[in-house]
């Protein structure tokens, strides 16, 4: 019989819990237990999921093989640190660090330590973003959209850390090019952080793409679409769909008393196997940890996504919005 990987989670506020609901239903996997300075919601989730709790994470160095970090990001860098140096495999809540200096220690840690260190950027295993870089060979132009309502729960970052730098993540696999121009507008809207943030980025190989982060609206939009010589291609990340249009035509029909404009133009849908995405992390990161297979992006990757989202970051704030 195989032996089981002890695994705990830090931090079970409502990203933590999902990260504890599947970890509970992995037969691969012994969940040790939780942790949260919030002894009451430890204890309630620990009741839930049938493991112990506790309320100082230093309490289980010696208890876990491997750790998810659902911290704030203030605390990513020194939690993630003291569980490396412990010895532990981690899984850190996207981002890494709000620090890209700290980001390239914690992962230097990991190397000498022979550990393995994931973030979790987990629209990577969104079904749909996998059938998409089967289908991207030359983009032109990368558009995506990130739209939804404000939230008081979400106190430690604004939009380009909490959910831009997941298409930042996902747009620089796909062009894989170097950014050469970057340009932000954004504002506050209901805090003094960053609630709406459009920004176009410049790669090397001339394409250009644009993002629009905000959690100041009322309707809820999670797309990416990106534009090649022959074809166009939509992605909803919320349904897992992509859909792919070609051969497009178009004409003006002067009629009595009005100008139509006619497109026509052949779309495909794309099957895409959808599975749950942080479960599909998970099971990568558990078999990173349990049989040293390859990560799925390059360390370099990892800290170059962070560093462009910090210098979006940077560039906001220097503008005083």
């Amino acid at each position: 019989m195989t032996e089981k990987i002890r695994a705990g989670v830090v931090g079970v506020g409502k990203m933590g819990e999902y990260h504890v609901g599947v970890l509970s239903e992995m037969s691969e996997v012994s969940l040790v237990g939780v942790v949260d300075i919030n002894e009451d919601r430890a204890r309630g989730i620990a009741k839930n999921f049938g493991c112990s709790y506790y309320s100082n994470y230093q309490d289980i160095y010696n208890e876990v093989d491997v750790v998810v970090i659902a911290v704030p990001t203030s605390l990513h860098y020194s939690v993630g640190k003291d569980f490396l140096s412990s010895g532990t495999h981690v899984l850190l809540e996207k981002p890494c660090t709000d620090n890209l200096d700290q980001a390239r220690e914690l992962f230097d840690i990991a190397s000498k330590k022979n550990l393995t260190l994931h973030i979790g950027h987990i629209e990577r295993f969104n079904g749909a973003v996998q059938e998409l870089h089967k289908i991207v060979v030359d983009p032109v132009y990368v558009e995506c959209r990130r739209m939804s309502s404000f939230n008081e729960r979400i106190k430690d970052d604004g939009v380009v850390l909490d959910v831009m730098i997941h298409d930042i993540d996902i747009i620089l696999n796909l062009i894989k090019s170097r950014v050469v121009e970057t340009h932000v507008l954004g504002a506050s809207v209901f805090s003094k952080k960053d609630d709406l943030v459009t920004v176009q980025l410049e790669f090397e190989n001339k394409c250009i793409a644009s993002i629009v982060a905000s959690r100041v609206s009322q309707n809820k939009e999670r797309t990416l679409a990106v534009t090649q010589k022959d074809s166009y291609v939509l992605l909803d990340y919320t349904d897992q769909e992509i859909y792919v249009q070609r051969d497009s035509s178009s004409e003006h029909q002067l009629r009595k008393g009005s100008l139509r404009y006619k497109q026509e133009s052949l779309v495909e849908r794309i099957f895409v196997h959808k599975e749950n995405p942080l479960k599909l992390e998970l099971q990568h990161f558990i078999d990173c940890a349990k049989n040293g297979s390859p990560r799925k992006v390059a360390v370099d990757n990892e800290l170059y996504s962070l560093e462009i989202a910090l210098d979006i970051l940077d560039k906001f704030n220097q503008s005083g919005k």
